[in-house]
């Protein structure tokens, strides 16, 4: 009896100390692997990720992570109009499958799925030194974009100098994000887009793959497959 409490204790020692390991080597994991995403990205700040299950070592021997969460508070993405940049807001994406070279130069996911915000203000911001063609040879200028309830957006477009008020369904066309004008008269079949900004490349390569107004600005969701995380 005696030998088989001294071995528990020992197993209850061991795995203890394998825990805490464990967690030390995935504490380290995670902060190398957001600082070569923060190089590879050229991101502004550091982004959070976060590598799931248990253990973590057992996932390393096998050279691939179940799953890693990456988090970016703040980035700026390319966009089409006179190159400027669009700030996107608390980018999430959920990595599945991540496989790592030896040396964890360089990571690869299977699959990505994920969220984000465009702020209202971004979406100005890029559109507001665009023309607006509107029915009947009219041009007009969109000078507000927000939240205009039951999810849609409310644009304010200034024709011949009155400012007049236009509520707006949010589309997303491949890598471009449209907001088409409601009860204005279509060309042909062809709705009038008050805004229309092309995204650049997100990290690691992800799509949009949805959008819709929401009271803080435009939410997307962004997927891909092979996401490359660093290299």
């Amino acid at each position: 009896m005696r030998a088989l409490r001294i071995i528990l204790i020992l197993v209850v020692i061991l795995g203890g100390l394998f825990v805490i390991a464990d967690r030390v080597a995935v504490h380290f994991a995670e902060g190398e692997a957001a600082d070569k995403l923060r190089t590879s990205e050229n991101l502004a700040s550091t982004p959070d990720v976060n590598i799931k299950g248990f253990p973590f070592l057992t996932q390393v021997a096998g050279g691939s992570l179940d799953d890693v969460e990456v988090g970016i508070k703040d980035y700026e993405a390319a966009t089409a109009t006179n190159g400027k940049t669009i700030r996107i807001d608390d980018l999430t994406a959920d990595m599945k499958g991540v496989d790592f070279s030896g040396d964890y130069s360089s990571a690869t996911a299977a699959t990505a799925t994920g969220t984000a915000t465009i702020a209202y203000d971004q979406l100005l911001n890029a559109v507001k030194d665009q023309p607006v063609d509107l029915p009947l040879g009219a041009t007009g200028k969109v000078t507000g974009l927000a939240y205009g309830g039951n999810g849609k957006v409310r644009a304010t477009v200034v024709v011949a100098g009155v400012p007049l008020p236009v509520l707006g369904t949010v589309t997303l066309q491949g890598d471009t994000v449209k907001v088409h004008a409601d009860g204005l008269p279509k060309f042909g079949n062809q709705a009038v887009d008050v805004s229309e900004v092309k995204i650049g490349q997100l990290p690691g390569g992800i799509k949009l793959d949805k959008v819709q107004a929401a009271q803080d600005g435009v939410e997307i969701s962004v997927k891909g497959s092979d996401v490359r995380l660093a290299g």
